[in-house]
This record gives structure tokens, sequence and C-alpha cells, in this order.
């Protein structure tokens, strides 16, 4: 089948072709495109409507917060000295080069899972391509896929590192409609896949991400992201964690934690983050914060081994930035 391609002219006439049109989609870095329609032939949309010459790019600093245009690259935002710490090392694990200089903000929030259950139409059990037709990863091989948010419908994993780092930093996406601008923190953008699994997001058809607004951290904060992965080349992470703390006379009064790897979206790890709260800075608060952060995981045989090792780099993230056993 042919597809349809226009190139943008301003936002409002992008939205608005795509809004028109139910199987029209988006274009900017192309990097998703290429994967789902190229590779894995499991989207056709019948129109792209290309955005990446929209004034949606660039960079700025505006007080305590950095406002990142949606059609900026990963590189560009990498390379940024306002960006936290553990933003932009989650940009540079996340991905080669390559893929850096071609693939945008607002396009990385919005990649699709790598599940290779989803990513192969000639499997019929998928209920993100074919709702109610079942998830073929439950009795499948499931090594990479979720334990946290997952349910009998689907675990298929949320791939994107930046998503979680930008978790942890309370980031807010900003979108734009037919029915006007609104913003969504990210820790609510993304939807659990209950029996829905197929409306990954809260995104209407037609809706553009035009802006990602990221929190300065607080001073005297110490971040990481620290991913852990079957090998030290490009490769999607078994389990990583975002940490933020802040550490004042022993005691965390501060910490931003999110998890990759484990969940079928970013998981925000508020429990953890209150059982750190004023506690002392040590492999017990550590531990227990661990432990929190893991609560009634959802495994199938080849994830069990996730609930430990997420546990684990949880552990050695918290030692990075707020200090040693003790």
């Amino acid at each position: 089948m042919s597809v349809g391609y226009t190139l943008a002219a301003d936002p409002a006439s992008a939205i608005a072709t795509v809004t028109a049109d139910p199987e029209a989609e988006f274009l900017a870095g192309g990097t998703t495109q290429v994967d789902l329609m190229l590779k894995d032939g499991v989207v056709a949309p019948r129109r792209l409507v290309d955005i990446s010459r929209l004034p949606l790019r660039g960079v700025t600093v505006d007080g305590t917060t950095l406002r990142v245009g949606a059609t900026t690259t990963m590189e560009e935002l990498a390379a940024h000295p306002a960006v936290p710490p553990f933003v932009r090392e989650a940009l540079l694990l996340g991905a080669s080069p390559q893929l850096r200089n071609m693939a945008t903000i607002g396009g990385n929030l919005l990649q699709r899972t790598r599940c290779r259950y989803f990513r192969d139409p000639g499997v019929d059990d998928c209920n993100k391509r074919r709702p109610g037709s079942g998830c073929a990863a439950v009795e499948g091989v499931a090594r990479m896929h979720a334990i946290l948010g997952a349910s009998p419908s689907c675990i298929a994993l949320h791939a994107s590192d930046l998503a979680v780092a930008l978790s942890a930093a309370s980031a807010i996406v900003h979108v734009r409609s037919e029915r006007g601008p609104r913003s969504v923190p990210l820790t609510e953008f993304y939807r659990l896949p209950g029996t829905t699994p197929d409306r990954e997001h809260v995104l209407r058809h037609g809706e553009l991400i035009t802006e990602v607004e990221i929190p300065m951290l607080p001073g005297g904060a110490r971040s990481t992201y620290l991913k852990v992965r079957d090998r030290a080349s490009y490769e999607f992470a078994l389990t990583s964690a975002a940490v933020a703390t802040v550490v004042e006379g022993g005691v965390v009064t501060s910490a931003r934690i999110a998890l990759g790897g484990v969940g079928t979206v970013p998981w925000r790890a508020w429990e953890a983050e209150e059982v750190l709260r004023d506690a002392p800075a040590g492999e017990a608060s550590y531990r227990a914060a661990a432990e929190a952060a893991v609560q009634q995981p959802f495994t199938v045989p080849g994830t069990e081994f996730k609930v430990e090792l997420a546990k684990r780099t949880l552990v050695r993230a918290l030692r990075t930035t707020a200090g040693g056993a003790g």
C-alpha cells in the first residue's frame, strides 16, 4: 500500500491534517517509523505528516526549568550543559550515536515496545496489535518483559531509558490539539495495560507533543542512571534505575526514583521515595527502599530473576548518589 506524505507548514495545519485522517501519523526523526513500518511491518499508516521543520526544536533554560522542544534530538539534549546528569546518562546509554542524532525527544517518549511478539506480525496472540487476541509472551520466552504494571493481558516492557529518567525528574509533557493546549505530568502520561494494552498513553489522535518541561534538581542533589544489560554496547535494559538524592548530615532529605527494564510504563517508585525520606543514608535504608519499589511483581517463567536484580540495581544506584554502606 502506498503511503502519502505531507510536509507540515505549521503546527496547526499538521494537527488538522492528522486529526482529519484516522490513518495518518506524525513523522519527526523517522526512527520509529523505520522500525515499525519497514523492518517489522506491524503498522501501516496511510499518510505521514512531517513535522521535522516546524519550530519545535531547541533547549532553553527558564528559571529552574529546562524547556525542550519536541523535535530536539537526543544528542542535542544530551549536549546541553544544564541537563540533569541522570537525564544525560539515560540519553547516552539509550541509543547508538547514529540514532541519537536522528531520534527526537517527542518520538522517544512515544516509541513502541520492543516485545518480540508485538513486532512479529506472524504471531496472532498480541493484545497490543489485535485487542482480545491474547498475550503470547505470557506463555512464551519472556526474559525481556515487564514484572511491574503487567497483567495477564500484556507483559510488554516499556523500552525508553529517557522516559525513566524524565519520570524521576517529574517532567511535564506539553501537547496541542484542535481543542487547544494541555499539559500532562509524565507520570500520568502512560497507561497501564490492564485489559486494554493497545491504549498506551493518554494522547488523543491528532494531539501533538510540542515541548517537554524538565524541572532542575534541587541544590545539593546527586543523580545517576544505572543501566544493567547483557552487553555494554547498544542494548536494552534488563533493569535500570534513575535516582536523584539530597543527603544532609548523613540523612536523605530528598529522593527521586524511577525504575526501567521492569515496567510496562516508566516506573516511578513513590513508595521507595517515602521510605528514604528522612532516613539515614546507608545500606539498611537502601534495601528497605528497594523492597518498597518492587512490590507484588507479576512474573512468568523467564522474568523471575528481575525481581532481585531490580532491587540490587536500585541499591547500587543509591550507593552512588547517597553514599556507601553505613
